[in-house]
């Protein structure tokens, strides 16, 4: 069977160098598309749709924005299962504060420059190894700031009010993002963030192996 991966904001398909899937799966990566203007999520996730081969039954991982993308697909198109990594099955788990920025749109204020530097200054001080810590500062560099800027407003303005069926929800209990305590995940990484696909593999491999052959 296929398993479809989406990435978050800002990264792409290297963030997943990590995961490895069991044997009878086969890793497909959905890269991203250039927004079109003002585009929803749900719009967005309608698009990837043609990426995918509907023919045939398959799963869905995504990371973070991309698990919010993964939720959307699965509300449109039947899918064998659906993995949340580092993300939220529905917008009622957005941190409150979030829906305050995108009420009052100061996404579109947000110095992006300012923000890309603070992220490379924070991997100093993060458990990656060197050479993840080095892929993660060129990926925030190379992010292409429009898209950046776009996903951010979708993400906020997100409404998606329930979840799809055979949804499965991997966070950590450190998640400095999207913080646990807003969100009901099926699965829990203890003391991991919100990158954990990069310096908590090993378990996230665990648990997807154990989802993707029992659906437990």
């Amino acid at each position: 069977m296929k398993v479809y991966f989406i990435s978050g904001l800002g990264a792409d398909r290297s963030i997943f160098k990590h995961i490895h899937l069991p044997t009878g799966f086969q890793p497909v990566y959905l890269d991203w598309i250039p927004p079109q203007k003002d585009e929803s999520l749900s719009h967005y996730a309608q698009r990837l749709i043609d990426k995918i081969n509907t023919k045939e039954a398959f799963s869905l991982v995504g990371l973070s924005m991309g698990g919010m993308l993964a939720v959307e697909i699965a509300r449109t198109i039947p899918v064998d299962k659906v993995i949340l990594i580092s993300s939220i099955p529905t917008s009622k788990h957005l941190p409150p504060y979030y829906r305050w920025m995108g009420a009052l749109q100061l996404h579109q204020w947000l110095p992006i420059k300012l923000f890309q530097k603070a992220a490379i200054i924070k991997r100093l001080f993060t458990a990656e190894t060197p050479e993840d810590k080095r892929m993660l500062k060129a990926m925030i560099r190379n992010v292409d700031v429009h898209f950046l800027r776009w996903g951010m407003g979708a993400i906020l303005s997100w409404d998606c009010s329930e979840c799809p069926p055979r949804l499965f929800h991997i966070h950590g209990t450190h998640d400095e993002i999207l913080p646990k305590r807003f969100t009901q995940p099926t699965h829990l990484v203890r003391k991991a963030g919100h990158l954990m696909v990069l310096n908590r593999s090993a378990e996230i491999n665990n648990l997807l192996a154990t989802i993707l052959t029992t659906g437990n």
